[in-house]
This record gives C-alpha cells, structure tokens and sequence, in this order.
C-alpha cells in the first residue's frame, strides 16, 4: 500500500475498540426508538428475543472475530467475502453495508433531532420539517469530528459514551429501587422462556431485536487502525473490542428491558414511542433531571452516527483501493489520514434521503420505513459473513467440539438465521421498503458493471 493510501495505523488500542464497538450499537438510542415497536410485537417477551437474538448476533460476532484472523481489513466483510466466494459476493457484501448506512443517517439522526427538539422547542417535535432540518445539522456537525480523524473520534467517542453510561445506570439504579417490589409487569421466567415463542412470533420479535443490535462491527472496519506493533496485535486488539462489546450490548440490553417492563405499563410503552427513556425518567425523577434521559438518548445517536460514519467511510474507502469502486473514493486526507471523500459521500446522501424524508407524513412513518430496510441488509450481509467463516473454516469440524461450534456451527447457523429473517420480512414490506430494502441492494449492479467496464477498459490500453 502506498503511503498517500494508508490509514492512521496504530491509532486505536483494545479498549477504545471496545468502546466504538458499543457506541456503535447506541444503547440508549436503540432503547428509546426500538422498544416500543419490539413490545407492541411481542409483549413481554421481548427479553427472551433480545436474550436469543443476542446469542444468535454473538455467532455472527465470532464469524467476524475468525475473519479478521486471514486479514485485519478495513473492508472487513467486503475483503472477507471476496476472499472466501469471489470478488463479486464480497461486493455485494460490502454494498449492502454502505446501503445500509446511508439508510441508518435517517434512522439515526431523527431521534437525535426530536430529542434536541424536546429540549428546546418541543411544540416542533412532530413537524417533519424541522425535524429533518436539526438532524441535517446533526449530521453535518458529526461528519466533521469524522473527516478531522480516527483519534478526534475516539476522544468524542469516549467523552459520549462515559456520560451516556451514567445517566443509563441511574434510571437503572432507580428504577430497581423504586418499582422493583411494585412493578408494572411482575417478572417472570415465562418472559425468557423458548418454549413461550411461536416460530412466527420468534420471528416477529427477532425483525426489532437484530436491529438492536447492529453496529457493534465498526471496530472490524477499524482493523487498519488498532494499535500495536505486530499484526498479532492487531488481530488482538480488533477481536478483543467485538467480543466485549457484544457481551456487554446483551447484557445492558436484557437489563434495560427488564427495566422498561418494571416501570411502564403497556399503554404507557405506546404513548412513549421513540421516548422510552424519557417516560422512564419522568416517573423515577423530578424536572429538570428528567431530561437526562433526552440527553443521553442524543450522546448515543450521535455516537453512534459517528461509528457509522466511520464504517460506511472505511468499507468505501477499501472496495476503492481494491477498484471494485471508483480509485477516487480512496483518497485520503494527507494530514488526517481519513478517507474524506468517502466520508462526504455518506453526508451528501444522507442529508439528501433527510430533505426527501420530509415529504412523508409523520416522523414515525420515516422511521418505521428505514428501520425495516436497514434490518434486510443486515441479514444479507452479516448472513454473507457467517456462512463464508463456516465454509473457510470447515476443517475446524475435526478439531474438537469448541473449535467447530466457534468457527463453524455457531457462525453457520447465525447465518442461517438471518437468512430466515430477510426471507420472512419481505412479505411484510409496503412499496417504500420494498423499494429502499430490496431496491437499495439491486441498485449495486450498477457500480459493479462500472468497474468491470473500467477494469476492461485498462486491460485494452
């Protein structure tokens, strides 16, 4: 690799791997977008589907780990699987991501701006216009951190996260305190219990629940840049960061449903919507200390805006390098050592599928729409992950029961299950979704024949 084309290697050690890894799942901003849509699905058993979507994400999780053994990539899925089934699946596994993305900055920057709006105007919240107009700002605001490089992100990112995580432990704290001997729902086994699902309800609950949990891989796309000075290092640190932000995502996740089903009642989860945190707090604390809880669901958006920035900007940045992509998406900045090309790419589109967002009737309607398509390409390319460790490591089948549940049958069928999922969730999609699920991954011949086209046209001269 040329030096113009490298990225800030040795920029990020394990825990602040860690750290982009849970930032990027959000938690509190997956909580209060997503918990009254997962429980509106499935009641209480919303703790089981996010207890068994988590074990099922862990699967994909150790795909990943095993993956970044052949190669730490920026690129992660994308080099992965190209690697493993050939050029054009990796392609279309990175396509999938960077759709993704894009679809997420409305997903994302829409609650942070109803948040902020609750805070300063809160008669604005349902307007779509104003909406769309703060998270624009949002976004612009982020995207800058971004393009100014890996270790400014890092420092906003753990600055987030630290303040975020003790506004969460205090509504846990109290809601523990103060609804655990009258709580809104009594407490059950029943709630975590597999023989309580139905296939179809499990299915239900699981649409929500992936998307819960989606984010955690960013620190895979940060391989390049880990710190440390041997490759075994690298791979260490990468690693490192997935596992213990997965197993911290399950458990915080588990507590805080639990914590939402103690304090509200099921009536009260449905007026909440996409401020469940904000409902939380006004009944376990006075004003003005309620909307802590609005503050920390805005550290998490953009946390997590920031991640996927991140993400999007490295994936395009690596299909570039390799010209799966057009070469001029790989520029890096030579001061920031950042792909800002790439990270203006996702700010153009993002800020334009916002101004167009506006035009349709509600917020929720919005959400709803780009949540839904976000959540198929998830499965498409995380199933792409699993199934190509399960296949590249297929000889671990003789070396011991953990070594083939590890790197073979845990990762096959987490693979399988996300497979499932998609297929089960097409039915269910309006024209929109359809169109920006189903639609955004088609749209990716295009640039693939493109390169081809380019490709061909080098050979001939």
């Amino acid at each position: 690799m040329s030096k113009e084309k490298g990225l800030a290697r040795g920029a990020l050690g394990g825990f602040e791997s860690t750290v982009m890894g849970i930032a990027g799942t959000a938690p509190a901003f997956s909580v209060a977008v997503t918990t009254a849509t997962i429980v509106a699905a499935v009641g209480t058993l919303s703790v089981g589907s996010i207890l068994y979507c988590g074990l099922i994400m862990f699967g994909i999780m150790l795909a990943f780990v095993h993956l970044n053994k052949i190669n730490p990539h920026a690129g992660a899925t994308y080099a992965w699987v190209g690697q493993i089934f050939g050029k054009s699946w990796g392609f279309f596994a990175g396509w999938g991501l960077l759709v993704a993305s894009i679809f997420f900055m409305v997903s994302a920057t829409i609650p942070a701006a109803t948040s902020t709006l609750v805070l300063i105007a809160p008669s604005l919240v349902e307007n779509p216009g104003w909406v769309t107009f703060t998270a624009a700002v949002w976004l612009t605001l982020v995207t800058i951190v971004v393009t100014k490089g890996i270790k400014h992100a890092s420092y906003a990112q753990l600055a987030l996260t630290m303040i975020e995580t003790v506004i969460v432990f205090a509504l846990i704290i109290g809601a523990f305190y103060q609804y655990g001997g009258k709580p809104a729902h009594l407490p059950s086994w029943s709630w975590v219990s597999p023989f309580a699902f139905t296939p179809e309800l499990f299915a239900t609950g699981a649409l929500t629940a992936i998307f819960f949990y989606w984010g955690w891989d960013v620190t895979m796309n940060l391989g390049e840049e880990t710190r440390a000075g041997t490759a075994k290092d690298r791979l260490h640190s990468a690693g490192q960061g997935a596992f213990w932000a997965m197993v911290n995502l399950i458990l915080f996740f588990i507590i805080m449903m639990i914590v939402v089903l103690i304090v509200l009642t099921d009536s009260e989860i449905k007026t909440a919507n996409t401020n469940v945190l904000y409902a939380i707090a006004n009944k376990l604390f006075a004003p003005p200390w309620n909307y802590l809880a609005v503050l920390s669901t805005i550290l998490s958006t953009i946390g997590t805006i920031e991640t996927q920035i991140l993400q999007f900007s490295r994936s395009m940045f690596a299909m570039a390098r390799d010209e799966m992509l057009h070469p001029r998406y790989a520029r890096i900045h030579p001061q920031w050592q950042t792909p800002w090309l790439a990270t203006v790419v996702i700010w153009f589109f993002g800020v334009v599928l916002l101004f167009s967002s506006s035009y349709m009737p509600t917020v929720s309607s919005i959400l709803q729409s780009s949540i839904l398509a976000i959540g198929f390409q998830i499965c498409f390319y995380m199933s792409l992950a699993g199934f190509a460790c399960a296949w590249h490591y297929r000889a671990q089948l003789n070396n011991g029961w953990h070594a083939a549940i590890s790197h073979v049958i845990w990762p096959f069928l987490a693979a399988a299950f996300m497979v499932f999922i998609a297929i089960y969730s097409i039915p269910t999609f309006d024209k929109v979704e359809i169109i920006m699920g189903v639609g955004g991954l088609l749209v990716g011949f295009v640039p693939l024949l493109l390169g081809h086209r380019r490709k061909s046209g080098k050979r001939l001269r």
